[in-house]
């Protein structure tokens, strides 16, 4: 194949799926909600069941589920009839994900799950199949074709269950008002979840806190701003009121002017009204207001009065972005 037409194949995929996924709107019923509110009102957990391809789906759909507030976990349907059935507990309700609804290990299944007496829900293409019809709700993801040109490799199907588990999980997300905060709470690693818990006040007592008197003498400063490492000082008054910042580049700034520097006081070369953030902001928001104003320190303080100063270097450090 030259290039022109592998380009046209994936666009082609592409256009096959996403015309299978708008067709899945017109699926979302009353089983729908009432399978939601369902989980939803449940004691127990959400057991998701498939095999081959739609088992990988299913360990997605799990891994949403848990993120986002819903109790789940992962059964493979060809484990569960060789002891793996002891997962599910009593008030647990069971997801059987099958394009088909018709394979040999869901048709032993099934049964079995009835038996127990676990509320069932399918998750099917064909409507008219084995699962579809011993189900007590159905969630459609139906297609009318794969992606694949034999119609053969499950594509077009994987991304429709893909899609309606999505719809699942963001539904139970909203039924709960689950919250940025319940988000950060089960997701404590890695940038995302320190996006969501990491503020400003847990930087600042890992810095040092630099600060000079507005009538402080330029030697002050430089002392200062070197010792504390972070390129910066604050300017404060008596009632250590925030008066102004003072940065290395101020100083650069200065020198370049050839200024009799023996006099100059902090407050002769103090930035006044320097950007601020309360101690309880996001990190991850600080570093945006750093980024937006090209600046590399903020200085955070709580009704005036100075606090500390984070640096962008913190914040990247500390792995938030």
């Amino acid at each position: 194949m030259n290039a022109k037409n592998i380009t046209e194949t994936a666009i082609k995929t592409i256009n096959t799926e996403a015309n299978a996924i708008k067709k899945l709107a017109d699926y979302v019923d009353e089983d729908f909600s009432e399978i939601v509110k369902k989980i939803y009102n449940s004691n127990g957990r959400l057991v998701i069941t498939g095999i081959g391809k739609s088992a990988n789906i299913a360990n997605k759909i799990v891994a949403t589920l848990n993120s986002t507030g819903t109790p789940s976990l992962f059964m493979h349907a060809a484990d569960a009839i060789h002891g793996d059935l002891g997962i599910i507990q009593r008030d647990d309700i069971v997801l059987c994900i099958s394009k088909s609804g018709n394979t040999p290990e869901i048709k032993v299944l099934v049964p079995l799950i009835k038996k127990f007496g676990n509320l069932l829900i399918g998750m099917v293409s064909n409507t008219d199949s084995f699962l579809a019809q011993r189900s007590d709700y159905v969630i459609k993801a139906k297609v009318d074709k794969e992606a694949c040109p034999n119609n053969l490799a499950p594509t077009s199907s994987t991304t429709a269950q893909l899609v309606m588990g999505d719809a699942l999980a963001v539904s139970l997300l909203e039924v709960r008002g689950f919250s940025s905060s319940d988000f950060a709470r089960v997701h404590p690693g890695g940038a995302l979840g320190k996006k969501l818990y990491v503020k400003v006040e847990d930087l600042l007592v890992r810095n040092e806190k630099p600060a000079v008197d507005v009538n402080s003498d330029i030697n002050s400063v430089i002392l200062e701003i070197s010792s504390k490492r972070l390129g910066a000082t604050a300017v404060i008054d008596e009632d250590n009121k925030l008066a102004g910042i003072i940065t290395d580049g101020d100083l650069r700034r200065m020198l370049a002017k050839n200024l009799d520097i023996k006099d100059i006081k902090a407050k002769d070369i103090m930035s006044v009204n320097p950007k601020t953030v309360e101690p309880e902001t996001m990190a991850a928001k600080a570093f945006n207001i750093m980024e937006d104003n090209n600046i590399t320190q903020l200085i955070a303080t709580s009704n005036g009065t100075y606090l500390g100063m984070v640096h962008i270097h913190d914040i990247i450090s500390e792995g938030v972005v």
